[in-house]
């Protein structure tokens, strides 16, 4: 983690508010569209936000923006109780949702806070003068986070759509992006009924790209598990409380992840025996339906033991 100054705190919305931030010694790191930082709040752990960039942006300070969570775990409360003049510590920038090289035109596909990482999307296609189009879904234009300023950027690129007045009908506009890539960002049910367009609309799998704004919620009460290692017949207890990349940990092995999210697919595993419970957007329904490869970060089990490829 790096030191960081709050150099300035602006609310967007009634419950989103935008940090920049500056290095205190030395300069920002360079980074790409869809890149995120993870904060350090202490005892609450880290906290990932994406970071922002817009076209007149200096490149002298890091952006982020988080939504206030009431009924999350305190770090959107911890983070909105900073103040500019503070010092906050950073990760270097990572990346696990960034743009590909295709000669596709673009569709960027935002819900929600999830238009955060699509801003600088936008922002790095415009600058590389290549095809795009923004389509930015939300419950009501008065919480959408930077839809005047996201018009205004990118004029008619942006399409927004709001549910209590002009809803976004997915399947329609799935149909429209035949011959896009898709770079898809919200939350999981606006990410999964996306997806599910897309695939009716026959739009490669290939070209579908999400990343999850929210750490998956659970689903019921949980309950713990086994996971047997096939490499050693190692057997870790999985408690109610804890993901499986948290008990092998704890068990003193080194697990490679990265988003801890379920969205940027680095801790895929192979399932030899056992039924997992799937809570990841990375997998196809076939993929998920075949039980045979699970993402160890978010996914759960459904059976009392699963053995793992590891």
């Amino acid at each position: 983690m790096v030191p960081y100054r709050i150099v300035e705190k602006v609310p967007v919305t009634s419950r989103i508010t935008a940090f920049a931030c500056a290095p205190i010694q030395g300069p920002v790191p360079q980074w790409s569209a869809g890149a995120h930082v993870d904060v350090d709040l202490g005892a609450l752990g880290a906290r990932s936000y994406s970071l922002i960039r817009w076209p007149e942006h200096a490149d002298d300070r890091l952006h982020i923006a988080v939504q206030a969570e009431p009924e999350g775990t305190g770090g959107s409360k911890a983070m909105h109780a900073l103040e500019a003049g503070g010092e906050i510590a950073l990760s270097d920038p990572k990346n696990s949702f960034a743009l590909q090289d295709t000669p596709k035109p673009i569709a960027l596909i935002a819900g929600g806070i999830g238009v955060t990482p699509l801003i600088s999307m936008a922002t790095e296609l415009q600058e590389q003068g290549r095809d795009f189009a923004f389509h930015y879904t939300g419950r009501s234009a008065a919480i959408m986070a930077y839809r005047a300023e996201l018009q205004g950027a990118f004029g008619d690129n942006v399409t927004c759509y709001y549910d209590d007045a002009k809803p976004a009908d997915l399947a329609a506009l799935a149909e429209t992006l035949k011959g896009h890539a898709l770079y898809i960002c919200g939350p999981r049910g606006m990410i999964d009924a996306m997806r599910s367009a897309a695939e009716i609309a026959g739009v490669p799998a290939d070209d579908v790209h999400v990343e999850l704004f929210t750490t998956p919620d659970a689903v019921g009460s949980e309950t713990a598990f086994e996971v047997e290692l096939a490499s050693s017949n190692e057997v870790v207890t999985v408690a109610a409380d804890q993901t499986i990349i948290e008990a092998l940990e704890a068990a003193g092995h080194d697990v490679l992840y990265d988003c801890q999210r379920g969205d940027c697919g680095i801790c895929q595993v192979d399932v030899l025996a056992g039924e997992p419970d799937h809570r990841d957007v990375v997998l196809s329904e076939a993929e998920k339906a075949s039980g045979k490869v699970m993402q160890i970060c978010v996914s759960r089990a459904k059976s009392a033991r699963l053995v793992l490829d590891m």
